[in-house]
């Protein structure tokens, strides 16, 4: 039988020996993963396309981030078209689509760039497309 003073003293212990571990802690902020957003332009999926005027063609992708996606940035080089940064409002995943005109625009070669900026304010790599216009 085991005195009730020795029960006493293992709590005692239990005590002191728990005020001594380390304690776990988390982060207060999310740094990231240290990289932007990755694009893929998935039609067309060859870098080098040619179309033919005056038929419809759209350029379709997505952006993604873990870290959520602030804005898909559009830049094209030649041909006379412009589009506004799209809105990616924090998700992890934004699909676009860019109609690109082709009536009027034989011979022209438009070279279209997007890419992506995270809500931490990293940008991606830029995924590219040269269009050429018959």
């Amino acid at each position: 039988m085991v005195p009730p003073r020795a029960f006493w003293w293992v709590f005692v212990a239990v005590l002191v020996g728990c005020g001594e571990r380390e304690r776990l802690t988390f982060p207060t902020t999310e740094p990231g993963n240290g990289a932007g957003p990755i694009t893929n332009i998935d039609d067309p999926l060859a870098g080098d396309t040619v179309l033919t005027a005056g038929e419809p063609f759209v350029i379709a992708g997505r952006t993604f981030d873990p870290d959520g996606v602030a804005q898909v940035i559009f830049q094209l080089t030649g041909g006379s078209q412009n589009f506004a940064p799209l809105d990616g409002q924090g998700a992890d995943t934004v699909r676009f689509g860019l109609p690109i005109e082709t009536a009027g625009n034989s011979g022209d070669t438009v070279i279209v760039q997007v890419y992506g900026v995270d809500l931490l304010g990293q940008e991606g790599m830029h995924s590219v497309r040269r269009l050429r216009i018959q």
